[in-house]
Order: C-alpha cells, then structure tokens, then sequence
C-alpha cells in the first residue's frame, strides 16, 4: 500500500485532525461535549480518503473500516455492560452504603487520606478508574467538610491510585482493555504490574502524607441500605467479569460475548425485581396499598445512563486514528520514535505524552504501529500509559471527572502543585518495572 502522507488527503486530514483534538483539550472552556469535534472529524477524514480513492483508482478503504468497526464494537459493547453495571450497582445504593460506613468510622482525615486512596486503589482494577476515582472523590469530599487543605491532597492521592490500581488489570482502563484484547499481554502477565503501580501510588501518597491536616470531621449517621437485588448484582458483576476472561483465554471468543452474557443474566434479574423483587421492599416501608404507582427497576433506564459522550467520543477516536494509520502518519512516527530512540525511552515518552492528551488516542495509535516489542515493552506501555496521565490533572479521565466533582479548591493548577511528587512516583515505578519484568 503506497502512502498518503504526502498527498492533500495527508495534510488535510492532518490539519482537520489537530483541529478537533483542540477542541478536545479546551472542552471545559467552551463547554462542548468531547464527542462531538472527534466524531465529525473521524468520518469526514474517511470521507476524504474515499474521494482520493475514487479519483486516483480504488483502494483499501472499506475493507480497513471493517477491521477498523470489528474493533471498535468489541470495545463498545464491553464497555456499555461495564458502564450499566456500575449504574445499577450505583442505583442499587451499593456505592452509597460504602460511604455511610466510611462516614461512619469517625476516622480522622489523615486516616481518610489513607483510606480512600487505599479502597480507590483496590476498586478501581475491577471497577475501572474512573468509576472508581469518581466514587471516592465524593466520599472525600462529603467527610471534608469544606477543609480545602484536606480536599487537594486527597483528590490529587484518589487520582494517583485510580490510575496506578487501574493500570495493573485488564478492566482497569480502557488502555488495557486494549492491549488485553489486542492480545499483547495475556491476563495473568498484568499481574507484572502490581508491584510498579503500587510503587507508582505509594510514593506520592506518602509525600503527601505530610501535608494533611491533622483534625477529624464529625462522624456522619446516614443511615442506608442496599435496595433489594443489591448483593445478587454485585455477585452477578463479579461472575460476569469472570465469564469474560473465560471467553478470553479458554473459549478464544473475543471478551464482550461474555459481558454481554452477564448483561443478559442483569437483565434478566431486572426482570425479576421489576415484577417481584421490590415487594418486600415497598410492604417495609409501608406501602401495601398502590403500589403499581412507584417508580419500578428498570434496566433499560441503567442502560439510557451509560456515559454515552465516553462512548462515542471513544467511537469517534478510533475512527480518526485509524484513518490516520491508513494514511501511513502512525508508520512514520513509529519509525522515527521506536526505530531511533529504542523501544524503552519511547514508551516513557508516551506515559508523559498522556499527560497531555487523552491516553486513549495515544494507545491505540501505538497499538496500531505495533511496534516490534517483547511483552516486557508492551507491559511497560501499559505501565506507562496508565499512570503517566496522573502527571495532569487533565492527563486522565478520573482526574476530569474529580475535577467536576468540586471545582472550587481541586482544579489544574492546585494539581500541578504536586506534579514533581507524581513524577517522583512515576519514575520509581519504571524502576521497578525494569526489576519485575522478565527481560
């Protein structure tokens, strides 16, 4: 396949490329959803391939876009039954009961330092890092009281152990999801991360440490209960995880069949709560009468709340850069970056390059270079992409959606404050990275 990087398809889609991914940056400035610059701009660059095809004699346009929505749907469908689960589970009070009893220990804030970034790094390789970062973060907030001397350090820790906690497992991140179902890395091979990320987490946090103010909130007393089906759900979300690794490694199916089997077992539970389930509930709270007219579980409402800007935006990523990739750009920067600076310094470079733009682009586009590497390269890209983007605080997707949870005291620049600790972090998970991976 000849290039096109020099042609006006090249420069054009280039051009138009850099345009949309600006207006990614500035999203919180202009207020325009991520998805929609990037979702225009990825089918009018295919668009503009197609014309350069039709005038210059066909091409491998459309065979490339079937490969290219093979991919993409894989990962969509994935990521939709991990999104409604988490909305359910959400719906269900399953996040609400963990805070009431968090509130409820009457822990001082250096304790609750300690204890949020702990459950958010511990949660957040099974409930991916932006749920997770964004469950701990209003449990933070809600024992701050307004301290804004503890809210920083906490938000800035939540961050840096969702990232790190999430770069260690397949479920983690959407970048490792990619590389697990890219098959660069097998699901027990992540396992090599544990170590790195809790380096790349407990060096920051205990830094940190020191500037957490040294009070207790008052204690909470909500009092909350799981609503009825919450324990059976999480069992469900559990075992639905599992059936996608099973797909994965024993049945060679691609993972989302799996998921999508448990959203099927979800829904069938749904089912069951709408007609049955909630009966008990509602006679407890003594409800007998009428109770046709409170608002039933619905599965299909958890599944309208799914983070659909996520979604397309991830749609409209994918789209662009693979046109990209077709065009021939990634060939080039993967010849210029992998074959002269070496595989170890490129990869570093990219966890820092993820700081500034959004880590998904930048993984898939590596995927899409598939450079010559060894899975301890490809580990350490994992490693890299994942917590390299906790440098920013817009370096990542938990650390946007922590910013929205409380604009006031946590924002950019309270953030880059404590850049050079999250660095010190970074480079001592590398470190370990060089230690605990075969070579």
């Amino acid at each position: 396949m000849h290039s096109l990087t020099v042609t006006w398809v090249g420069y054009l889609s280039l051009i138009c490329f850099c345009l949309a991914y600006t207006l990614v940056i500035f999203e919180e400035q202009i207020h325009m959803r991520k998805s929609k610059p990037v979702i225009l701009i990825g089918c009018f660059m295919w668009a503009l391939i197609g014309i350069y095809e039709a005038q210059h004699g066909g091409g491998h346009a459309h065979d490339h876009v079937k490969e290219l929505i093979a991919e993409i749907g894989e990962l969509f469908f994935f990521l939709l039954v991990a999104m409604t689960y988490i909305n359910t589970l959400d719906e269900r009070n399953v996040f609400k009961v963990l805070r009431s009893w968090l509130l409820k220990k009457g822990l001082g804030f250096k304790k609750l330092f300690w204890a949020t970034g702990a459950i958010t790094f511990m949660l957040s390789p099974i409930a991916d890092n932006l749920t997770s970062a964004l469950l701990m973060s209003t449990v933070a907030l809600a024992v701050s009281n307004g301290n804004g001397k503890f809210i920083v350090p906490a938000f800035v820790n939540i961050v840096v152990a969702a990232n790190a906690g999430g770069a260690w497992s397949p479920f983690g991140d959407i970048t490792t999801l990619m590389v697990w179902t890219s098959g660069k890395v097998q699901t027990m091979e992540f396992s090599y991360l544990l170590l790195p990320s809790v380096v790349n987490w407990i060096i920051p946090a205990s830094i940190m440490y020191f500037w957490v103010p040294d009070e207790t909130p008052e204690a909470g007393n909500e009092e909350v209960e799981f609503k009825p089906g919450a324990k059976v759900i999480i069992g469900l979300g559990i075992f639905t995880v599992a059936t996608a690794v099973s797909f994965h490694q024993f049945l060679h199916l691609p993972p989302f069949l799996g998921m999508m089997f448990g959203l099927g077992l979800l829904m069938m539970k749904g089912f069951y709560l709408k007609r049955w389930g909630e009966t008990k509930h509602l006679k407890k709270m003594g409800l007998t009468e009428d109770r046709r007219t409170r608002p039933r579980f619905d599965i299909f409402t958890k599944v309208e709340g799914v983070e659909f800007d996520t979604l397309l935006f991830f749609f409209g990523v994918l789209t662009a850069v693979g046109a990209l990739q077709y065009i021939g750009y990634l060939a080039l920067i993967s010849e210029s970056m992998y074959g002269n600076l070496g595989p170890t310094t490129s990869n570093i470079i990219v966890g820092i390059l993820s700081a500034i733009v959004d880590n998904i682009p930048v993984m898939y586009a590596v995927l899409k270079m598939s450079p010559e590497m060894g899975l301890d390269q490809w580990l350490l890209i994992t490693l890299t992409a994942g917590v390299g983007g906790s440098l920013l605080s817009v370096g990542s997707a938990a650390g946007v959606a922590v910013m929205g949870v409380e604009r006031k005291n946590y924002n950019f620049m309270s953030h880059l404050k404590w850049a050079p600790v999250i660095a010190l972090g970074y480079v001592a998970s590398i470190a370990t990275w060089y230690f605990v991976t075969p070579h």
